[in-house]
C-alpha cells in the first residue's frame, strides 16, 4: 500500500512518487527530495490541485535554481578564459623582450667571425 498524500490523504498508488515527494518536501528535506527525483516529478492524478502545484512548484522552483547555478559557473569559466587571453596577449610583447638577443643576428655573426680569426690567429 502506499503511503498518503500528506496534504490531502489521497492514497492512490498511481501518485505513491508524489506522495512520496510531497511528504519529504513537508518535511523540509529537499537533499532527499532531490535524491528521490524532485526535477522528474509527475504529478498524482487523484490528489487534489493543491497537492499537485506545490509539487509543480518546488520542482520548477529547484530547476530554476540549478539553471541560475549553471549560469553563474558558465560566467566565472567565461570571465576566467577572458583573463587569460588578455594575459596571454600581454605577455608576448614583454616576454620577447627579455628573450630578445643583445646584438643583431648579422652583428652577432660578424662578431663570432671575427672572435675565430683571432682565436687563430693566437698560437
Amino acid at each position: 500500500m502506499a503511503a498518503p498524500c500528506p496534504h490531502c490523504a489521497c492514497a492512490s498508488a498511481d501518485g505513491a512518487g508524489a506522495h512520496a515527494l510531497l511528504a519529504l518536501l513537508a518535511a523540509d528535506d529537499l537533499d532527499a527530495a532531490m535524491t528521490q527525483g524532485l526535477l522528474d516529478a509527475h504529478r498524482c492524478p487523484a490528489c487534489a490541485d493543491g497537492c499537485n502545484a506545490r509539487l509543480a512548484a518546488a520542482r520548477d522552483q529547484r530547476r530554476l535554481a540549478l539553471a541560475a547555478r549553471d549560469r553563474y559557473r558558465a560566467r566565472g569559466a567565461r570571465l576566467a578564459r577572458r583573463k587569460a587571453e588578455r594575459e596571454a596577449a600581454r605577455a608576448p610583447a614583454s616576454s620577447q623582450a627579455a628573450k630578445a638577443p643583445a646584438l643583431p643576428s648579422a652583428a652577432a655573426d660578424v662578431l663570432a667571425r671575427a672572435l675565430a680569426k683571432a682565436a687563430a690567429r693566437t698560437p
